[in-house]
C-alpha cells in the first residue's frame, strides 16, 4: 500500500500531472488494489471534505482581494505608506514592505499581493536605486508574509484539516508575520546606508493628511474585518463576507473606480479560482481520509516517537521537508496533503496544532518564492515583464534570510502562542 500512497503520486507530479488528479489516482489505485471498500466512499468522502462552514470563506477573501487591487484599494494604501516614511533610509523599499503587510492583512493572498504591489513599485525602487534583482527580491518576500498574517487562507485551510479554531490560528500568526515583516525593513534599512541609496519625498504633515483623508476607506478595512473577528462579533467566515460587502461599497460608491459590471467580472474570476482551490481540498480530503484508515499516520508518529532523537532534530527535518515540498507545490496543496500526515508527528513531540500551523504556514510563504517553481515567482514575472533567471538571483538572499527567522518561529514557540488566550 505504501507504494500506491507516495511513490504513485511522486511519480505522478514528476510527469506534470496537476495535483488533484495524482492524489486521486492514488487514491483509487489503492482502494481497488487494498481495500473491499464500496465505491460509494469515495463519493461521500469527496463531497464531505468541502461541506464546511470554515470553508466558506475561502471565496469571500479572494472577492475581496480582488476587488482591493483592481479598485483602487491598494494604490491608496501605497501612497499613503509613502507619505508615513518620508526620507527614511531605505524609504521606497520599506513602503514596499509596509504595503505588504496591510495589504496581506486583508487578502491573506500572496499572490494578489504581488499582483497589486509589484507594477507600482519595482519601477520606483528601480528610479531609487535599487538593483533589479534586490528590488524583485524585496518585492516577492515582503507579498509571502500575506500567508502568515492574518486573515490567512492557508490558516483557514489549515484549521479545517487539522480541526482547529481559526482564530487561534489567526492570532498565532501576528507577531511571526510582524517578525518576518520586521527582518525585511531590517534588511532594507541596511542596503540602502550601504548603497548610499537616497529616496522618498521630504515628510509633511500636509502630505501625510491628504494621502490619510484619501486613504482612509482603505485603512479601515482590516480594522473591521481583525476587530469584528477578534472582538467576537463575527466568525472569520462572517468576516470574510463582510469584507466583501465592504470591499464593494468602497470601490463602487465612494471611490467609484469600479462599475457593477466590473464587479461580476471580479466575481466570476474568483470563482474559477475558488473551484480550483476546492478540487484540491477534495482530493486531498480523500487521501487524508485513505492515510487515516489505513493507519499509516499512527504508525508513522509512533515510529517518530520511539526513535532516541531529540525533538528539535525531528522539526529540523520537518522544515527541511517542507521548504523542499515549498519549492515545487502551492502551499494550498503542500497544507492539505502534509498537514494530516505531519501533525501527528509533531504532536508527538508535545508540539503545540496550533503554533505547528504557523510552522507549516512560515514555511510554506519561503516556498511562494523559492526557485525554481514558487508561485510568486511567475506572478512577478507576469506583472513587471522579467526574466526568471533575474528573480532566481533576487529571492535566494531572502529566501536565506526569511530561513533564520524560520528557525525562531520553530524553536521559540513563544512567537506564535504568547497572544492566546
Amino acid at each position: 500500500m505504501t507504494w500506491t500512497l507516495f511513490v504513485l503520486p511522486a511519480a505522478a507530479l514528476l510527469l506534470g500531472l496537476p495535483i488533484f488528479l495524482l492524489l486521486l489516482l492514488a487514491v483509487l489505485v489503492t482502494l481497488s488494489m487494498f481495500t473491499t471498500l464500496p465505491p460509494t466512499m469515495l463519493h461521500q468522502t469527496l463531497f464531505g471534505s468541502i461541506s464546511s462552514y470554515t470553508l466558506l470563506a475561502i471565496p469571500f477573501f479572494l472577492f475581496a482581494g480582488e476587488l482591493m487591487g483592481r479598485g483602487g484599494i491598494s494604490r491608496r494604501i501605497l501612497e499613503w505608506v509613502l507619505a508615513l516614511v518620508g526620507r527614511t533610509p531605505g524609504a521606497i523599499g520599506l513602503v514596499t514592505v509596509g504595503t505588504s503587510g496591510v495589504y496581506g492583512a486583508i487578502s491573506g493572498s500572496s499572490p494578489a499581493t504581488v499582483a497589486s504591489i509589484a507594477p507600482q513599485m519595482y519601477p520606483q525602487m528601480l528610479r531609487a536605486g535599487y538593483g533589479a534583482s534586490f528590488s524583485l527580491g524585496l518585492i516577492n518576500a515582503g507579498a509571502a508574509v500575506s500567508i502568515v498574517l492574518p486573515p490567512s487562507i492557508n490558516f483557514i485551510l489549515y484549521g479545517a484539516v487539522a480541526e482547529q479554531s481559526i482564530v487561534d490560528l489567526f492570532t498565532a500568526g501576528i507577531l511571526p508575520g510582524i517578525l518576518m515583516l520586521l527582518s525585511l525593513g531590517l534588511a532594507v534599512v541596511v542596503y540602502a546606508m550601504r548603497r548610499k541609496v537616497s529616496e522618498g519625498g521630504s515628510f509633511s504633515w500636509s502630505n501625510l493628511a491628504r494621502t490619510t483623508r484619501s486613504a482612509s476607506w482603505s485603512l479601515l478595512m482590516p480594522i473591521v474585518i481583525l476587530g469584528a473577528i477578534y472582538g467576537g462579533f463575527a466568525t472569520p467566515t462572517e468576516a470574510a463576507g463582510l469584507a466583501c460587502v465592504y470591499a464593494v461599497v468602497v470601490t463602487v460608491l465612494i471611490h467609484r473606480e469600479m462599475t457593477w459590471n466590473e464587479v461580476l467580472a471580479v466575481a466570476g474570476r474568483s470563482a474559477v479560482l475558488t473551484a480550483q482551490i476546492m478540487i484540491i481540498v477534495e482530493a486531498a480530503g480523500v487521501y487524508s481520509w485513505l492515510l487515516t484508515i489505513s493507519g499509516l499516520q499512527q504508525a508513522l508518529a509512533s515510529f517518530v516517537g520511539g526513535l532516541n532523537v531529540s525533538p528539535w532534530m525531528v522539526l529540523l527535518a520537518i522544515n527541511v521537508l517542507l521548504l523542499l515540498v515549498g519549492c515545487f507545490l502551492d502551499p494550498t496543496s503542500a497544507v492539505l496533503t502534509l498537514a494530516p500526515l505531519l501533525l501527528p508527528i509533531a504532536m508527538e513531540l508535545g508540539v503545540n496544532p496550533v503554533h505547528f500551523g504557523v510552522i507549516m504556514t512560515a514555511n510554506l510563504s519561503i516556498g511562494m518564492y523559492t526557485p525554481p517553481f514558487g508561485l510568486n515567482i511567475f506572478v512577478t514575472q507576469a506583472s513587471v515583464n522579467t526574466t526568471t533567471s533575474q528573480i532566481y538571483r533576487g529571492v535566494i538572499p531572502f529566501a536565506l534570510l526569511q530561513i533564520s527567522v524560520l528557525l525562531l518561529i520553530t524553536y521559540i514557540p513563544w512567537f506564535s502562542t504568547v497572544l492566546l488566550k
